[in-house]
């Protein structure tokens, strides 16, 4: 039986990474929040681009982006309550 290999990557729920050359789109993208629209489909509250090079590079713009998914789901936890 072989071993898994473990990915160095941590999962980010919410966070997706865009590599878009034909664009000169790199940046990851957040989306949370999500909500039923009246046509049945779903569709997330809250999205937002953090692009590299607005935020200086790969790491800062993750750092970025997982600061304002903390922001967003804080909101959304004050509002349940």
């Amino acid at each position: 039986m072989k071993k898994r290999r473990q990915s160095r990557r941590g999962r980010r729920p919410g966070i997706s990474r865009i590599d878009q050359p034909s664009t000169r789109t790199h940046g990851w993208f957040v989306r949370s929040g999500f909500y039923t629209r009246p046509d049945g489909t779903s569709a997330p509250r809250h999205r937002k681009f953090f692009g590299d090079f607005t935020y200086g590079g790969k790491r800062n713009a993750l750092k970025a982006a997982s600061e304002y998914l903390a922001i967003v789901q804080r909101v959304k936890k004050k509002k349940a309550a």
